[in-house]
């Protein structure tokens, strides 16, 4: 039984604010701007620990200034490419085979972290073979710093009432204002704030682990420590949060309520966990690698 009482979604506007100019609209909203903050915080901290030459194998930072700068262009071109089409491949893929020229319209929605992930790890390699640049310590790099960025990131989607929770009678579950979030049969739907539990355990939990390593281990002397820690880390917790979190519309049929992605008799994976499963594995052999180097 679902309690009568749950707290109030905060009264945050997903825009900043709004400008016109020439007859048009322009909008700056807090999702745009925890991606540039995620990724100018990130250049930032990156920038500095390559002035930090003890932090590296041989006392010798694995780029230049100059080449963290291309690469943080490919990496957002890498973000932007692979989350749209890993949300159009693993999320909606019938859809956008009917409608393809949809595709493209970024700004109507739908992006996939994993998605975004693949296009990073791509762009990644091909700047660093390019450059021949020490593949594992650049990617460890990337590493420190994403949890700052998915701490951001998942804030911006409360603040937009995005990617909530399944239902729930749990005293701090949050009444979400949107039409879709408030689809189920009881008085008060009120849901887990899920994206707030991603926001804890990949940003603050996670990050707090890699500053850790950093500081305290000296992580970045053994390539591919940090790499791995991300890639199981993130898996874990998305595969955790994923237990409390509204899966997409198309998975949930009536002999599918939960909205697994593959199932035998009720029992399965959602989509978020299926994917997990191979950082997971990724991410262990990342750190075996490492220690054994």
């Amino acid at each position: 039984m679902i309690a009568l009482s749950a707290l109030a979604f905060p009264n945050v506007s997903p825009e900043i604010f709004t400008i016109s100019l020439f007859g048009m609209e322009f909008a700056l909203r807090w999702y745009a701007l925890a991606y540039i903050a995620g990724i100018a915080l990130g250049w930032w901290m990156i920038a500095k620990s390559l002035k930090q030459p003890a932090f590296w194998p041989a006392n010798t930072a694995p780029m230049t200034a100059k080449q963290l700068e291309d690469l943080m262009t490919w990496i957002i071109a890498g973000v932007i490419l692979g989350g749209r089409f890993g949300y159009v491949l693993f999320y909606r893929f019938s859809y956008y085979a009917q409608n393809p020229l949809e595709v493209l319209q970024v700004w109507e929605g739908g992006m996939s972290f994993h998605g975004g992930f693949l296009g990073v790890i791509v762009a990644t390699y091909l700047y660093s073979r390019h450059q021949k640049l020490p593949l594992g310590s650049v990617a460890d790099c990337l590493a420190m710093v994403a949890p700052l960025g998915l701490l951001l990131g998942r804030l911006a989607n409360f603040i937009n009432g995005e990617l909530w929770g399944r239902v729930s009678d749990v005293p701090w579950a949050v009444v979400f204002p949107s039409e879709a979030a408030q689809q189920c049969l009881l008085p008060i739907c009120a849901r887990h704030p899920s994206q707030l539990y991603e926001a804890a355990m990949e940003g603050v939990i996670l990050g707090l682990i890699m500053l850790w390593l950093v500081l305290r281990a000296g992580a970045l002397k053994r390539p591919w420590t940090l790499a791995g820690t991300f890639f199981a880390g993130y898996g874990v917790s998305r595969f955790i949060v994923e237990f409390f979190r509204q899966p997409d519309a198309q998975f949930i049929s009536e002999g599918n309520p939960l909205g697994l992605a593959f199932h035998v008799n009720g029992w399965g994976l959602t989509m978020g966990q299926t994917l997990s499963l191979p950082m997971i594995i990724i991410g262990l052999v990342l750190i075996a690698r490492a220690k054994r180097t």
